[in-house]
Parts: structure tokens; sequence; C-alpha cells
């Protein structure tokens, strides 16, 4: 574990984190997780990958939590009152960490940078942007969304990621002081952004 590199992404949506986050995986050689923590953590589980789906990135619903829910297939250990948002969210934790304890990866969202916050080769990155540029990011990959719409999606997702950011840790999704480094890429293009955190990441974690 000591000698790999975790780079953990958070991200405002819209800011272009998520090809960041590829960019900087492909600079360094390294794996690179994002919804692809979905079918590991379905793997590790044997739940359906649809379970994951379903409270990726979401606070927990505490109506839905006290329901059985029989429509997951395959987990041969489900407990008798059906699986909780937080035991999907710990099953997910745990597939992080093994993941860090194996290789080195970029790991996009899903409060990895809070899960691996005692692992000494994580450097937590937080990527935000001005909302003008994130709704022409979210314009130019969603056809026929209209400005106002991509306006208020960007504001109900990041409502929606910060309320399970927040949950789940005792940090503040988006507080610069949560996070090892905040970036605006607004002020520089995708690939400036992904040779900065590659540069301040081998600097603090010596490499």
């Amino acid at each position: 574990m000591k000698n790999n590199l975790i780079i953990t992404i958070g991200r405002q949506f819209g800011s272009g984190g998520r090809e960041v986050g590829r960019i900087v995986a492909e600079l360094l050689g390294i794996n690179y997780y994002d919804k692809e923590l979905i079918l590991e953590a379905s793997k590790a589980s044997g739940l359906c990958a649809e379970c994951f789906e379903r409270v990726d990135e979401k606070a927990p619903n505490r109506f839905l939590n006290a329901l059985s829910m029989g429509w997951m297939t395959g987990a041969s250990s489900m407990p008798s009152g059906g699986w909780s948002d937080e035991m999907i969210f710990k099953v997910q934790s745990d597939v992080i960490r093994d993941i860090a304890d194996k290789h080195s990866a970029v790991i996009v969202g899903r409060c990895a940078d809070y899960i691996l916050r005692d692992h000494p080769g994580c450097v937590s990155v937080f990527i935000h942007a001005c909302e003008d540029d994130c709704v022409r990011r979210i314009i130019a990959r969603n056809s026929g969304v209209s400005e106002s719409e991509a306006r208020t999606l960007a504001q109900k997702r990041n409502k929606i990621r910060a309320s399970y950011y927040n949950f789940y840790t005792d940090k503040v999704w988006g507080d610069g002081a949560t996070y090892d480094l905040c970036i605006n890429s607004s002020a520089l293009d995708s690939q400036a952004v992904a040779e900065l955190i590659v540069d301040f990441a081998k600097r603090k974690v010596g490499k």
C-alpha cells in the first residue's frame, strides 16, 4: 500500500472533473475509476449493479431504507431486512480501500478522499469552475438541453453531491479546507489542470 499513489477527485457538475481524471490517469499510467466502481462493488458483493446505481453519490433515503429490497438479485449474504443505503456505501468503501491497497489509481467522487484519508499515498483534489463554463460543458454533452435546463441541472446535481458527501463524512463538500488541492478549471484547459495535479501529487508524496 505504501508505494501506491491514489488521486481522488471531487468535482462540481460540469467542471470537467471526469475528463481531467482520465488525463491524469493516462499521464501517470495508472487505473481510472468512476462508474467502474459500481461494477467492482457489484462483483465484490454479489448485488446487481443497479443497486449501486440507485444510490450512486446520493444521500440515504430513510423511508426507502426501511423497506425490504427484494428486487436485488444474487446477494447470498443479503440481510433479512434488505440492504440499506449505508450498507451499500460500506461495500463500495471496502472496494475503494481494496483498490488503494492493490495499485495506484485515480478515483472520481464517492467520498474516496475521506475513505482513504489515512492512506499515505492519497492526494485529494477538488475541481470547480464558474457556472457559465459548467453550463457550456453540460450543453455540449447533452444534446437538446437548454441553457436554463443546464443551469438548473448543475445546481441540482451539486446539491445532491454535497448532501451525499456531507452525510457520510465529517467534512464539507467543496470546502477548500477539505482537500489537498482545489483547482478552478475555468482558468486552465483540462490538459493543464491534469498536469498541475500530477506535479502536485508527485511533490506531496515524494515521487
